[in-house]
């Protein structure tokens, strides 16, 4: 609830000294408010800047350190002590305190303002606020933060009712008889309420307490009413960034007027007064080349945007590509008593690709020898640009005098070179000379007002140095075809080594390098090759029918020279090998109802025709027909038959193979069969010599004997 005060209706700027005078007269300086009570007329809304009155304050050291505060954030004391308001303000408060603090003085001021009525307050169409015959004055109170000692301190005093009743004045709720506990007190029997210790108003900038009275009998008389305590603001809090250092960049040749970054502060005061009303600038940018002021910052908004023109902004002539802004930003909307905080701005200069890369030389010189691979010549480039952007890698490319692809150019990452090499190996006798024209440019397309000048583009001289190349056979391989078993010293090839170095007059001799059977000799000057064994297509040396040998030419150049070159034989078969029967033992049973014994292939080294259709037969001994039978199955195997039962032992059955080569080859071979008694799924057979073995041991010993009785007699 307000308390009014009625007066007489002044002019706006008229100021009255009520129920106060200057204190300390003429015996001395008093430090704080020389005049406590001020009063103002209210005729219609108060406007911004319009002073209205100004205060009396001395601290008695020349008031260099004073700062104010006002109850009411609309309005704050100018530098000349002035009362004016911040904006325009239609109503305002009945009463106003003012704080005024120093080194040397701590005070508070009142301000009355008169002629406004509870309906201007409220605002129309607001009902007034009642009160009751037994209802407690309370008016609001307010406490400066920070206040220095003694304590307690008065802040205000709750009026009763105009009964005589003895009364009991009590206060509750936090920051009473609730935590924090004795902030504040009153006076049981004045109403005077103290506060206790300094206030801080970032921790709580109001409180809402309850006060009462009761008798002396503790029966509650008046209340309860609502106690509201503002607390004051003081400029106590320095602007604080939110990072100490800050990062951004701007893309050279940025028109001026760029935004580069934003700076943010925050101050922990109210943020309806001036002192958290924070103002942004640059005291100090490093380098100051080549302007002092290359940059802006926005006093309000603290964005940092480029102030110097674009063509100045060149990364490439600047001193530095990176700069630093130390960034102060103070509070009370920048006055000479704000309080200051500082962060640092680090601002990148980036790239953009307007520089062309420029070959260091128009030409440039490679030696090479003739059959060779492998870099050449390095080609250097200039590129002003950032090295660490598409901007300034180097690519090249060959735009002339490479038709059959033998060169290819990579670009060193590390100096950006163009690694110039051979890949195709170069013959000195095609061209002893090649000139290249090369191109160079960047990864990044060049910006729309930049393009590439004739120093973009470079001529390469490729000197061939000639080196003695070793004889070439052709064809390499030499293929011919010859029939196994030819005499020896029978013609076989004729080898042709030719020299690449078609400038000089060189002759070239052969030799023998591999022949791995020793079937072969070669002329050294001519080169023809004939055979010096024969010619074995059966031999463990031939595969798939080829016979390979390898053959040396050297030149007589200086140093020599070799080459080497292969021949591949491949060899007719001729019928040469017998052919032969498999398996060479067979089993049959003595009792067995099959008389089939066995069916045996034949085989043959040699090829058909030399080979199959084997002719199999019995041979040549007299009664074999009665006990055996030879009939054939296919063009390779035959069947062997009983034609009579035999008894356990072993028999050796004589055949005669024949193969279809011209003329055929024939063959006298053995099986032996082995007649064995079966049982139980089970062959018992003779481990003895077969029958014809045995028979031959006899007619050994019979002759045996016969010798040796001829010889006694």
């Amino acid at each position: 609830m307000w308390i009014f005060l009625t007066a007489s209706v002044f002019s706006v700027l008229q100021v009255a000294h009520v129920g106060g005078q200057e204190d300390g007269g003429n015996e001395g300086c008093v430090p704080g408010f020389q005049v406590k009570k001020y009063q103002v007329a209210y005729r219609g809304p108060f406007q911004k800047g319009q002073p209205l009155l100004q205060v009396e304050f001395d601290d008695c050291a020349g008031n260099e350190d004073v700062t104010f505060g006002v109850s009411d954030p609309n309005f704050h004391v100018d530098e000349d002590l002035n009362l004016v308001p911040l904006r325009d303000v239609p109503h305002s408060e009945p009463v106003l305190f003012i704080h005024g603090l120093s080194a040397n003085a701590d005070d508070l001021a009142q301000v009355d303002i008169t002629g406004m009525s509870l309906r201007n307050i409220l605002g129309t169409g607001q009902k007034l606020p009642y009160r009751s015959k037994r209802s407690l004055l309370v008016p609001p109170m307010v406490v400066s933060e920070n206040q220095r000692a003694p304590f307690p301190k008065i802040i205000g005093t709750v009026i009763p009712s105009g009964e005589s009743r003895k009364h009991i004045f009590r206060l509750t709720g936090p920051g009473a008889d609730q935590d924090p506990k004795g902030l504040f007190t009153i006076d049981m029997d004045s109403g005077v309420v103290s506060v206790s210790r300094s206030l801080d108003r970032e921790t709580t900038g109001f409180y809402q307490l309850e006060v009462s009275t009761t008798d002396f009998a503790g029966n509650l008389i008046e209340g309860p009413e609502e106690v509201k305590i503002i607390v004051i603001d003081q400029n106590d809090n320095r602007p604080i960034f939110k990072e100490t250092r800050y990062t951004g960049k701007v893309l050279e040749g940025s028109p001026t007027g760029t935004t580069v970054m934003t700076m943010t502060a925050f101050d922990a005061d109210d943020p309806n007064t001036d002192n958290a009303v924070l103002r942004y600038n640059i005291v100090r940018q490093s380098p100051d080349k080549p302007s002092p002021n290359m940059f802006y910052i926005d006093a309000e908004r603290g964005d940092i945007v480029t102030v110097i023109s674009p063509a100045v902004l060149d990364r490439e002539t600047l001193p530095t590509t990176t700069y630093e802004l130390e960034i102060v930003a103070k509070d009370m909307a920048g006055s000479e008593v704000g309080l200051t905080g500082t962060a640092t701005a680090t601002i990148t200069i980036t790239d953009k690709n307007d520089h062309a890369p420029e070959f260091t030389h128009p030409l440039f010189e490679a030696h090479v020898y003739e059959g060779s691979t492998g870099v050449v010549v390095n080609l250097t480039v200039d590129d002003r640009d950032d090295p660490a952007t598409g901007a300034w890698r180097a690519m090249y490319s060959i735009i002339s005098g490479d038709p059959t692809q033998n060169f290819e150019i990579q670009t060193n990452p590390d100096n950006n070179e163009g690694m110039l090499s051979v890949v195709k190996p170069l013959d000195y006798e095609a061209s002893a000379f090649r000139t290249l024209l090369i191109k160079v440019e960047n990864e990044d397309p060049l910006v729309p007002d930049v393009g590439y000048g004739p120093s973009s583009t470079a001529t390469v001289h490729v000197r061939v140095e000639d080196i003695n190349e070793g004889p070439v056979f052709f064809p390499d391989p030499l293929i011919v075809t010859r029939m196994e078993n030819i005499p020896v010293g029978s013609f076989v090839a004729s080898l042709n080594a030719t020299d690449p170095d078609i400038l000089e007059i060189q002759s070239i001799r052969y030799a023998i390098l591999q022949d791995p059977a020793g079937w072969l000799s070669v002329n050294p000057v001519r080169g023809t090759v004939n055979t010096s064994a024969s010619l074995d297509r059966e031999s463990p040396y031939v595969y798939d029918n080829k016979y390979t040998a390898v053959f040396i030419a050297t030149d007589n150049g200086t140093p020599p020279a070799t080459g080497t070159g292969t021949l591949i034989i491949y060899l007719e078969d001729y019928n040469d090998n017998a052919p032969y029967v498999l398996p060479s033992v067979a089993r049959v049973c003595e009792d067995a109802h099959d008389v089939t014994v066995a069916v045996v292939g034949g085989w043959d080294k040699d090829l058909p025709p030399n080979a199959a259709p084997f002719k199999i037969e019995l041979g040549k001994q007299p009664d074999l027909d009665k006990t055996w039978k030879v009939t054939r199955v296919n063009s390779t195997h035959s069947q062997i038959m009983l034609l009579r039962s035999l008894k356990k032992d072993n028999y050796q059955l004589p055949l005669l193979i024949t193969d279809s080569g011209v003329p055929p080859l024939s063959n006298n071979t053995e099986v032996k069969v082995q007649v064995c008694i079966c049982n139980k799924n089970r062959m018992h057979c003779s481990s003895a010599h077969s029958h014809r073995a045995r028979f031959l041991v006899l007619l050994a010993t019979l002759l045996l004997t016969l010798l040796c009785k001829y010889l006694h007699t």
